[in-house]
C-alpha cells in the first residue's frame, strides 16, 4: 500500500476543493492517458525533485522510502506524482511539502484531498 503525493507548477488553488478540481485536471492530462506530446520539466520542479533526491535517495535499499521509484517515475509536465511506503508517508509529505513551498510549487494530499 503506497500513499501517494501531488506536487505542481502554478497558481496555489484558493481552497481544498479547488485544489482537489486541479489536481484532477491535472491527472487526467497527465497520468491516466498518454499525453499528446512529452511537456518539458518545469526548471522548479526539476529542482524539486533533485532536493527530495537529496533527502530521500532512489538508491538507498536499506531505507528505502518510495514505492515506485524513482521518485519522478510519475512526473509528466508540470505534476509530480510521487508513491511512498505507508510507514514514511508523514514524514516524507512534510518534507516534500516544505521543499515544494519552497520551490514555489504546489503540494497536495490526494488521499485527504487537501493542500499541504
Amino acid at each position: 500500500m503506497s500513499f501517494d503525493i501531488a506536487v505542481w507548477e502554478g497558481p496555489r488553488p484558493r481552497d481544498d476543493d479547488d485544489a482537489a478540481s486541479t489536481f484532477a485536471s491535472l491527472a487526467n492530462r497527465y497520468l491516466e492517458r498518454e499525453p499528446e506530446h512529452d511537456e518539458p520539466t518545469p526548471a522548479r520542479v526539476r529542482a524539486l525533485i533533485d532536493a527530495v533526491r537529496a533527502r530521500f535517495p532512489d538508491d538507498a535499499p536499506e531505507d528505502r522510502v518510495w514505492a515506485l521509484s524513482p521518485i519522478d517515475c510519475d512526473q509528466r509536465g508540470p505534476l509530480l506524482y510521487p508513491h511512498v511506503r505507508w510507514d514514511y508517508a508523514e514524514v516524507v509529505l512534510r518534507v516534500v511539502s516544505q521543499l515544494a513551498a519552497e520551490h514555489g510549487l504546489v503540494c497536495f494530499d490526494p488521499q485527504d484531498e487537501r493542500l499541504v
